[in-house]
């Protein structure tokens, strides 16, 4: 699991905060541009920190995960923890 700091976190942070939303949202309120923002939700899809749910499959709706929970609860472990996707589990 290779996460770009500080973006990654504050995306899985707002989605915290906020609950759900979309990426022209999320960039606004991160202060990342939506390009970024954009690029990096599949990442963390694909990490299963968030999911991107309905109503349509192209709606870019997406949501925190329980996975994306504990990745911000270890956020200051990222960096020393040699295996971060266990650590999750």
């Amino acid at each position: 699991m290779k996460l770009r700091q500080p973006t990654d976190f504050l995306i899985l942070e707002e989605l915290e905060d906020k609950g759900r939303n979309v990426a022209t949202n999320l960039a606004q309120h991160t202060g990342k541009s939506r390009k970024n923002v954009n690029t990096r939700l599949p990442v963390l899809e694909d990490y299963g920190l968030v999911q991107k749910i309905g109503p349509a499959e192209r709606s870019g709706l997406y949501e925190i995960t329980r996975l994306g929970k504990a990745a911000i609860i270890y956020q200051d472990e990222y960096d020393d923890a040699d295996d971060f996707e266990s650590l999750l589990e």
